[in-house]
């Protein structure tokens, strides 16, 4: 888990804060039991709250508009979803001193998924490809552009400049190849579809192998779908992969797009929190092994 903060204009949360920010604006759970969530998350600071509910922070700015999103979108997304996702029970406004919106959710039960600790990979594989197809096939119109949906070729120069930085550490020369190779590939030329655009393992919950719940839709929004095919290298081993793809409906082009979208993540992860995130540093190495041996 992160050992301090990971960015340099982080916000300063701690358990007095949303003691305070309680107190303030949802008296009615001010006094319940709070404990701070040990997680490897990037964007938000996460509080259990009594039993059955949590308290999330955005942690920085880039993150201060996702809670308003959520809370936008997410009912309305969430009737035709085939797996549970967060539940907003209240949204909190900027107060004593902290300067963003935050959110009371529901808690949802389940565990973190770990791609060394697969129990079921096929059947995980599978529950993906149907969270992402049902997804993508949701039509309700003016949705926000998603933060990965986006032409491959926007993240080319931040993409290259940690290739850079990861000189003898990695392979960089067939990084540069496997990424060049993704560039390649023909774009999206589609509609602009629902995605969630951070498929991660620490965004996913589990029991006994299978998926329970889809979290942290702070990043969701239309475009090309492609960014939401990245579990099959961050998580899911190489047997399973051909399983999500056929569920999730991913076409070769839009295969290769993901595949450069997980390496392109992972190359810039993971010179940024080599020291300060060992989780999300250890998941960049994984998906850089891994896309390079399937290159």
């Amino acid at each position: 888990m992160p050992a301090g903060p990971m960015h340099a204009d982080e916000a300063r949360i701690d358990g007095s804060l949303v003691r305070r920010l309680l107190a303030e604006q949802f008296r009615q759970w001010a006094e319940l039991p709070l404990k701070r969530v040990e997680s490897a998350g990037t964007v938000n600071a996460l509080y259990r709250l009594g039993d059955d509910m949590a308290v999330r922070l955005p942690r920085i700015a880039d993150g201060a508009d996702d809670v308003t999103k959520e809370h936008a979108w997410l009912p309305r997304l969430a009737p035709m979803l085939p797996f549970p996702v967060p539940e907003i029970l209240g949204l909190g406004t900027p107060a004593a001193g902290y300067p963003w919106h935050w959110a009371v959710l529901r808690w949802l039960d389940g565990d973190l998924p770990a791609p060394d600790a697969l129990t079921d990979a096929d059947g995980l594989a599978a529950d993906l490809g149907a969270f992402v197809a049902a997804l993508r096939g949701i039509d309700l119109p003016g949705g926000p552009t998603a933060y990965r949906g986006v032409a491959l070729a926007t993240v080319d120069a931040e993409t290259r400049s940690a290739i850079g930085e990861l000189r003898g550490a990695i392979d960089t020369l067939a990084a540069t190849a496997a990424w060049e190779e993704a560039l390649a590939a023909p774009s999206w030329t589609g509609p602009p579809l629902w995605l969630h655009s951070d498929l991660m393992p620490m965004n996913l919950l589990t029991r006994q192998g299978r998926l329970t719940a889809v979290l942290d839709f702070g990043t969701l929004g239309t475009g090309d779908p492609a960014c939401d095919f990245i579990p099959a290298w961050n998580l899911l081993p190489a047997e399973a992969r051909s399983v999500f793809r056929d569920a999730a409906g991913a076409d070769d082009a839009g295969w290769a797009r993901g595949r450069g979208w997980a390496l392109s993540m992972a190359l810039v992860q993971l010179p940024y929190y080599r020291t300060t995130n060992p989780v999300i540093a250890g998941n960049a190495e994984h998906v850089i092994r891994e896309v390079l041996a399937e290159f």
